[in-house]
């Protein structure tokens, strides 16, 4: 069951979900709508290796935008810092995203409850296509939780994305023990 608009403005109102910053018009009948951050990212390596720490670098995107290229993988992140105490939400790319062939995340859409922090998007394209900053990138919808939650993810020793901040966010791979 997703939550309606009416329930997750019932949820801001209780602490359980939090939206900075909020703007009553990106809420729908069911999702919030968020934008582009106004930072991507690069891997500085054109090998990215699972073992390592592969580092990025930042850029701002500029005023009249940046083109995105099909052959290169950017790291984004949301202008808005979320955070998720009672349900799970998931990140969607919205259809007028996709319908220019953008694609926000690669496998991680899901949340966890507890994450606090802006999302880091995983962002491809299918053709050349220029973005700007502010605009809106997807939309997040929150699903209750079945059960008690244990840990909350801001309280686990290993969560490796905790208090994410407005600028893209690598990969943490490296620290898992495989």
């Amino acid at each position: 069951m997703i939550l309606s608009d009416s329930r997750i403005l019932e949820e801001m109102e209780k602490g359980t979900i939090v939206v900075t910053p909020y703007n009553r018009d990106c809420l729908g009948s069911n999702s919030y709508d968020v934008h582009l951050g106004k930072y991507l990212a690069l891997y500085t390596d054109t090998e990215l290796d699972a073992k390592k720490h592969n580092t990025i670098e930042h850029f701002e995107i500029p005023e009249e935008g940046f083109v995105l290229m099909p052959d290169k993988f950017y790291l984004g992140v949301t202008e808005e810092y979320t955070e998720s105490h009672a349900h799970i939400p998931f990140l969607e790319g919205k259809s007028s995203t996709g319908r220019l062939g953008i694609d926000i995340h690669a496998t991680a859409g899901k949340g966890d409850v507890g994450f606090c922090g802006n999302w880091t998007l995983e962002i491809s394209v299918k053709m050349p296509v220029r973005v700007y900053a502010g605009m809106p990138i997807g939309q997040l919808i929150y699903f209750p939780a079945d059960g008690e939650i244990l840990v909350p993810y801001n309280s686990k020793k290993n969560a490796k994305y905790s208090g994410q901040p407005n600028r893209p966010v690598e990969s943490m791979m490296w620290k898992n023990k495989f």
